[in-house]
């Protein structure tokens, strides 16, 4: 019985250390928000809204190139080996970011964060997974969604304790972004005791090494049976073609292609990120103060993680389809009201408060529904042989709007004010539910195998429905024809 005890509490610690990845994800993510009013007013860097936009976005654009190339090296050198090489990017990247004396440099260091972003952000849950027991494989994947979310709130947090406290010193956003070091040092320290992926292992030919990990972290027969269900899975693997991108291109495929990419391009239209990462400009904007607004701004935190345990819980309740037309009717909604109470309120002492109201709604909505089923289904939708590439093209475009919509949006909100922005997503909004609403299919209650029987047979039976119109109407007309004489 100890013995058992001793192998959950191993493999909780192991959960816990990796997804310090995820929490570092979130912090270095969130933490540009509260830094940029500081980093507009600092001589050394003095922003206006181009040159913002350029430092939040250059993260993200990193993140994509590491979103595609983080799978690859972590398949090269082992997940372990990876996660502790992006610790060292996110400490580096870090004091860098810190450091900087310039604007040029801040962006040079933050798309190297990014890459360090992006490389978690594959790297981390396919650990995750392949450490994890099958029957509570979901639930200890979604840890790491939440130790993004809960980085993002714990950044909103220093942010405004920082603020609050330090707002006199001209280097306050410096201390913002340092604290970041922190867990990327308990992240490496803590890998560095964290044994290897069995799976990664038995696919170098590392078998007894993979067996005596697994006895590490299961019942020992558990281990055997887990370690021969993973030579079965290698050796099938083995058989098959490796994927390329001329897979992509094969109609039915295409198909999943287009709806992957759709799905993430949902996720981001919805202006979600233009809230994580500007939500102090957008209060300020509203009309708090620089320090109210970093306070109000814990409040979208909050809201965040609080709404990935709900949407974690309906997943299991409710159809794909409804819930994401419902959270995009939710935050198309909240972004409505937010532009037409900012022209009916401007300059009112409640705008500020009304605005936050409804950035906390438009949260719950998202990260509630939208974003839980957004990552769902891109992991559910290609088949197995074309899973990994395929979620790296579609990830790849997803940072890229993120990066577009990063990029853009203090331009938007300095030149076309806080309202016409929002109307903007407003328009976005109604574009995603029609997408949704046209070609989206429910996966719910389908298996993976059923999915992609469904993937494959969509188009034969297209053209069995247009063969049957036509069939119809050879059949009508000349009837109509008769009835005319």
């Amino acid at each position: 019985m100890s013995k058992q005890v001793n192998q959950k509490s191993f493999l909780r610690t192991i959960i816990l250390v990796s997804t310090f990845g995820g929490l570092l994800f979130g912090y270095d993510t969130g933490v540009i928000n509260g830094a940029l009013p500081y980093m507009s007013e600092s001589d050394q860097l003095g922003l206006n809204s181009f040159t913002s936009g350029l430092v939040t976005s250059s993260l993200l654009f990193g993140a994509a190139f590491g979103a595609v190339f983080g799978g690859r090296l972590a398949d090269y050198n082992g997940r372990r080996k990876s996660i502790l090489y992006l610790a060292v990017l996110f400490f580096i990247a870090t004091l860098g970011c810190t450091l900087a004396p310039n604007v040029t440099v801040m962006v040079i260091f933050r798309f190297l964060l990014g890459l360090a972003v992006g490389g978690a952000s594959v790297t981390v849950p396919a650990f995750l997974a392949e450490m994890s027991p099958a029957e509570s494989r979901g639930r200890m994947v979604t840890q790491n969604e939440l130790m993004i979310v809960s980085g993002q709130l714990l950044a909103f947090t220093f942010n405004a304790i920082i603020g609050n406290t330090m707002s006199d010193s001209s280097d306050v956003w410096r201390y913002m972004l340092a604290i970041a070091s922190l867990p990327a040092v308990f992240l490496f320290f803590g890998m560095i005791k964290v044994p290897e992926s069995p799976r990664w292992l038995v696919s170098k030919g590392k078998n007894q090494h993979a067996l005596n990990v697994l006895h590490k972290i299961r019942a020992e027969k558990r281990a055997k049976s887990e370690l021969a269900e993973i030579e079965a899975a290698f050796a099938e693997e083995s058989g098959n073609q490796k994927a390329t991108f001329k897979d992509l291109a094969v109609p039915w495929v295409r198909r999943i292609v287009f709806l992957g990419i759709g799905i993430a391009i949902v996720q981001q239209i919805t202006g979600v990120n233009s809230i994580m990462y500007y939500g102090t400009e957008i209060l300020k904007d509203a009309g708090f103060q620089t320090e109210a607004a970093l306070i109000g701004n814990i409040a979208n935190g909050v809201i965040s993680v609080l709404a990935t345990f709900v949407g974690i819980w309906l997943l299991g309740k409710v159809g794909r389809r409804p819930m994401l037309i419902t959270g995009l009717i939710g935050t198309t909604s909240a972004l409505l009201l937010i532009g037409v109470f900012s022209l009916m309120l401007e300059g009112s002492a409640a705008l500020p408060y009304v605005v936050l109201a409804l950035t906390v709604t438009f949260l719950a909505f998202q990260q509630g529904a939208i974003s839980p089923v957004t990552w769902l289904m891109l992991s559910e939708i290609f088949p197995l042989r074309l899973r990994g590439l395929g979620m790296g093209v579609t990830v790849f475009c997803l940072w890229i709007v993120n990066f577009l919509i990063g990029l853009t949006f203090p331009v938007l909100l300095d030149n076309v004010g806080l309202s016409t922005t929002f109307f903007v997503f407003v328009v976005l909004g109604l574009a995603a539910i029609a997408f949704v609403k046209k070609y989206l299919p429910e996966t719910r209650g389908l298996t993976l195998e059923q999915l992609e029987h469904n993937f494959r047979t969509y188009a034969d039976r297209g053209a069995q429905h247009y063969a049957n119109e036509v069939d119809v109407k050879q059949v009508d007309v000349p009837q109509v024809n008769v009835q005319l004489k």
